[in-house]
């Protein structure tokens, strides 16, 4: 497996600028120079990461967004992670109380007298000047509000009407599917009318205020099946669902006796929910300790996935239509499927054929739905033909039973784990893939009529199932060679290894406790450039989920995040994410902005107004990235009144901590 080639990280000391002072400044300036100097020598060192300097490679990546062989040009902005040691400084935070702050150190060189911290309490006047220097000044932005006819649930790439209205057929639901502005808005996105923080998990499980998802179409829809009620200002969701009406957990344990092999949080980690409701399925799954993609469109079943987020579940908008979903093949441990209204059996099993695509070789597709259990003509024609279909895929039926407490039936189907059942079927329908058909080849990658060979090498990805959860978590995969080159330049499992361990020392040493966080409120969070996805594994032990986004033009790991039983998605940011606005808590960002403003597409404006929809009033965003960028992006924020909490930068390596706040602009922008 290769990721592609790196540069060698810049460490070169910002430039000094002289200026003309007079003998008073320069008296306070010496001061400060020694007051620093004694600052630092008391600093106590943290034993770092064991990075060893870059070294420029010549691997390339696999191409993800076009199935046309391409070169994937490696991150070439990105250094290798940043060690953390602690100074001792004053007091910081949110509430000035904190008495250790992290200074950055790269593995290459560190300079303790280029150290610079500074927060939102105190801006020394030579700060406060090289961030003028560095990016616009805070009034040179000025923000409108969006208009646009979904109003507070915006989301640019489904809520496109000019672009939906020119389309030819709806056919295949390609008004639900993603059809993107050509430029990203920089317009901001309205609060509902009564807006308040969140209720913390675990208790949004069971019910969210009613003024930040103000909808009840599906109280009316679904209110009989016991998805969601109002109650007074709170929603409620009882936690049943079309399938399930009494109760999640007894349908999961039920699913798990009907075939005990599925282990809940052993053997089965990672789940796909597909039409998922408001994912009352997989926020119980966190019970057996299972992590769930849930996804469901933006339909007519108003705000489900809004729901689902809301409650802290995680959740996309997305859609099986004409494109393939934005995962990588073999990846899921289980699909499931609760009356979900995918036509699986219609145009060849055109869109269960893509199931089998993210399926895992000895997964499990669990199907429960009318065709199994009920005796109509309409059910018993589309059982017979599900059943010919999964026939030919090579899918054997390992049980079909009825819950008698629940009144509904699964099927669970088995995908096989090797190619003799595709040999020795008499008729080659649907066909095997063709050779150059990547399978893990999946963004803006039209659906596929055809089933992926399986690997037959023992050291190749999908010919062997993960080691048990939660051992598989820092454990390398084993298809992961140490005869290619990691993401940072390294033998492939010392680059996995060095990258956890990494995160583990900057979670432990500096998130926890020197930002100020309160992690118990903290439950949606998104790494928005996640590499092996070392940050989420290093926050394995509290209570939220972190979503792993892998940028399209980034080395392709995202197999790796789901092989340690963690979970993410292809993204652009170039374009808007498939979530409702004020759906997070925690946005990560390592490096991606010095990115994105390299490229041709997207500015970094846009880009970070992406961040202010995505995050909810009082979420975080973390960024570590050079200190020109990071003063640029701190410079918008607090366009955007946000609070910057933390900001520091040594060796021309910057982290800035800001928080979101409620306010919004006066100013409405012409109709979208």
């Amino acid at each position: 497996m290769a990721f592609g080639s790196h540069t060698r990280l810049d460490v070169r000391r910002a430039q000094q600028h002289s200026s003309f002072c007079s003998p008073s400044s320069a008296a306070a300036v010496l001061v400060a120079l020694a007051l620093v100097a004694v600052w630092m020598a008391s600093s106590t060192l943290v034993t770092p990461a064991d990075f060893s300097p870059f070294r420029p490679t010549t691997t390339t990546a696999r191409p993800r967004n076009r199935m046309d062989p391409v070169t994937v040009e490696e991150d070439a902005d990105d250094p290798p992670p940043l060690t953390l040691r602690q100074t001792e400084t004053g007091p910081g935070g949110d509430n000035g109380s904190h008495s250790h702050s992290p200074s950055l150190e790269t593995a290459t060189e560190a300079d303790p007298q280029a150290a610079q911290s500074t927060s939102n309490t105190k801006d020394t006047p030579h700060n406060k000047q090289q961030q003028q220097t560095a990016s616009p000044t805070p009034s040179s932005y000025a923000w409108k509000l969006c208009n646009t006819e979904a109003g507070p649930d915006y989301i640019p790439c489904l809520d496109n009407l000019q672009a939906i209205r020119n389309l030819r057929t709806t056919k295949h639901y390609e008004h639900r599917e993603r059809h993107c502005p050509q430029h990203l808005p920089t317009c901001l996105v309205p609060l509902p009318k009564g807006y308040t923080n969140p209720i913390r998990w675990p208790n949004s499980r069971d019910q969210i205020w009613y003024n930040n998802v103000p909808h009840t179409k599906l109280v009316e829809y679904k209110g009989h099946q016991n998805w969601v009620k109002v109650s007074g200002e709170y929603l409620t969701f009882p936690g049943g669902g079309t399938q399930f009406k009494h109760g999640a957990l007894h349908y999961i344990d039920f699913i798990q006796e009907a075939k005990k092999d599925i282990a809940w949080g052993k053997q089965t980690r990672v789940v796909l929910d597909v039409g998922c409701g408001v994912a009352s399925f997989g926020g119980y799954l966190f019970d057996r300790d299972v992590l769930t993609m849930s996804f469901a469109p933006k339909d007519e079943h108003e705000a489900q996935v809004q729901f689902a987020l809301e409650r802290g579940i995680p959740a996309i908008s997305a859609v099986m239509g004409t494109k393939r979903l934005p995962f990588p093949g073999r990846v899921f441990d289980v699909v499931h499927c609760a009356r979900c209204r995918v036509p699986w059996h219609i145009e060849g099993g055109k869109l269960l054929l893509e199931l089998d695509r993210l399926l895992r070789p000895g997964g499990y597709f669990v199907w429960s739905a009318t065709p199994v259990y009920q005796k109509l003509p309409e059910d018993v024609e589309i059982w017979e033909a599900m059943s010919t279909l999964t026939r030919s895929m090579c899918w054997e039926m390992v049980n079909k039973v009825k819950d008698r407490v629940n009144r509904v039936g699964i099927a669970i189907f088995r995908k096989p784990t090797d190619n003799s059942c595709y040999e020795a079927r008499s008729a080659a329908n649907p066909p095997i893939c063709g050779e150059y058909d990547d399978p893990d080849a999946a963004w803006n990658i039209s659906l596929q009529s055809c089933v992926h060979r399986l690997p037959t090498d023992p050291a190749i990805r999908g010919s062997q199932w993960p080691v048990e959860w939660p051992l598989r978590l820092e454990k390398p995969p084993y298809w992961l060679k140490n005869s290619e080159a990691g993401v940072y330049g390294k033998p492939a499992t010392e680059d996995f290894q060095a990258d956890y361990e990494h995160w583990k020392q900057v979670i432990s040493n500096s998130y926890m406790n020197d930002l100020g966080i309160d992690w118990s409120a903290v439950r949606n969070v998104m790494d928005m450039k996640a590499a092996y996805g070392g940050f989420a594994a290093a926050l394995r032990d509290l209570k939220l989920w972190v979503m792993n986004v892998i940028p399209i033009d980034s080395p392709d790991t995202l197999p790796i995040i789901y092989e340690r039983g963690l979970f993410g998605i292809y993204h652009d940011w170039c374009e808007s994410f498939s979530t409702y606005p004020r759906t997070y808590d925690l946005l990560h960002a390592n490096h991606l902005f010095s990115k994105i403003k390299k490229s041709d597409r997207c500015k970094l404006v846009a880009v970070m107004v992406e961040v202010d929809r995505i995050l909810r009033p009082g979420g975080r965003l973390i960024v570590r990235d050079s200190m020109e960028t990071m003063h640029e992006v701190e410079s918008m924020a607090k366009s955007l009144h946000w609070e910057v909490r933390k900001s520091y930068s040594q060796d021309n390596e910057g982290l800035l901590f800001v928080e979101k706040t409620m306010w919004r602009p006066n100013e409405v922008e012409a109709k979208l």
